[in-house]
C-alpha cells in the first residue's frame, strides 16, 4: 500500500498521480491510498530481472514515442542468471532476447523506481539516448504537454546525458499537442520556412500552423480520429479556410511519422507552387 504521502516522497507530482491511475499503473484503494498495478509489460520486464523502463513504460502513461514495439528493461550491472520475458523457466539467450531492449546504465534517481518500474525522470533520460533525434524530441513535446516533467526538469535531463545530445534542447517547445505535431514542426524548421503554430482564425477555429501566411496545416492523430462525423467538420473548416486565402493540408499521421520524405515533397510543392 502506499500513501498520496509516500509517493510524492518518492518525486512524484500530483498530475503524475493522476496520470498514474488513468493509464492504470497505480489503483485507488481509498482516498490518497493506492496499491501498484502490475502490467503485462512490467511483469514480464520482472520476469527478465530487471524494470520496466524507457519508452515501453512512458508509452504506458500516454506519452508518444515513435516505435513502441520492443520491451525496454533497465537491469542492474551486477544482474545475472536473467530470464525470458515469457518463461521464467527459460535462460535469456540469442532467441528469447528477440523482442527486447536492455539498459544498463545508471539511473539518475534510484530513489525515485516503483515496484518493476524506473521512475518517469529515469525512463525521459532513457528515451533521449534511445532514440533518433526528431523521435526524442516529440516525446519531450509530449512529456511537457501532459504535465509528466517541467521546463526546468527536462532542462535537468540533459545534465544526464552526454553533450552529444543537448542541442535537441534548442528544438523542444512544449507546444504540440501530438507527436506528428512535432514532427511537422521539425520539418518546417529543416526547410527554413516561417511558422506559427496553434494558431486560431476567425471563421475557422484553432489550426496547428499556418506556414508563411498561407498554408494551413493540419497534423492527423490516429488517437483522436472520430469517423465521418469529425471528417464533415474538417472539410467545412478546410471551406471556411479556403474563403479566406488559405490552402490546407492534412498529412496522414503514419506518412509523417514512418514517410516522413513524401511529406517533405509535398511541402516543397506547396513551396515551389506558391513561389510560381
Amino acid at each position: 500500500m502506499l500513501t498520496r504521502a509516500d509517493l510524492l516522497a518518492q518525486g512524484f507530482r500530483p498530475r503524475q498521480i493522476t496520470l498514474a491511475v488513468r493509464a492504470g499503473e497505480l489503483i485507488r484503494v481509498r482516498r490518497n491510498h493506492y496499491v501498484a498495478q502490475s502490467s503485462p509489460d512490467t511483469e514480464r520486464a520482472v520476469r527478465v530481472g530487471g524494470r520496466l523502463a524507457c519508452i515501453s513504460l512512458l508509452a504506458a502513461f500516454g506519452v508518444f514515442v515513435l516505435d513502441a514495439g520492443a520491451l525496454h528493461v533497465h537491469l542492474l550491472r551486477t544482474m545475472s542468471r536473467l530470464r525470458s520475458p515469457d518463461d521464467a523457466r527459460r535462460t535469456l539467450d540469442a532467441r528469447t532476447r528477440r523482442g527486447l531492449v536492455l539498459h544498463w546504465w545508471p539511473l539518475s534517481r534510484p530513489r525515485e523506481v516503483l515496484v518493476g518500474q524506473v521512475g518517469l525522470f529515469d525512463a525521459v533520460v532513457q528515451a533521449v539516448r534511445c532514440q533518433r533525434p526528431r523521435a526524442a524530441v516529440a516525446t519531450l513535446d509530449s512529456v511537457l504537454h501532459l504535465g509528466i516533467l517541467t521546463w526546468d526538469e527536462v532542462r535537468d535531463v540533459f545534465t544526464h546525458l552526454p553533450a552529444r545530445y543537448r542541442p535537441l534542447l534548442r528544438l523542444v517547445d512544449g507546444i504540440a499537442e501530438s507527436g506528428p505535431e512535432t514532427l511537422v514542426r521539425l520539418m518546417l524548421r529543416q526547410m527554413g520556412l516561417r511558422y506559427e503554430a496553434q494558431v486560431e482564425i476567425a471563421g475557422v477555429g484553432r489550426v496547428d500552423f499556418v506556414v508563411e501566411g498561407w498554408l494551413i496545416i493540419e497534423c492527423d492523430s490516429k488517437e483522436f480520429h472520430e469517423g465521418w462525423a469529425k471528417q464533415r467538420r474538417d472539410r467545412k473548416r478546410d471551406l471556411a479556410a479556403a474563403r479566406l486565402g488559405f490552402v490546407t493540408l492534412r498529412p496522414l499521421a503514419e506518412d509523417v511519422m514512418y514517410r516522413p520524405e513524401e511529406v517533405l515533397d509535398a511541402l516543397r510543392g506547396l513551396a515551389r507552387g506558391c513561389r510560381r
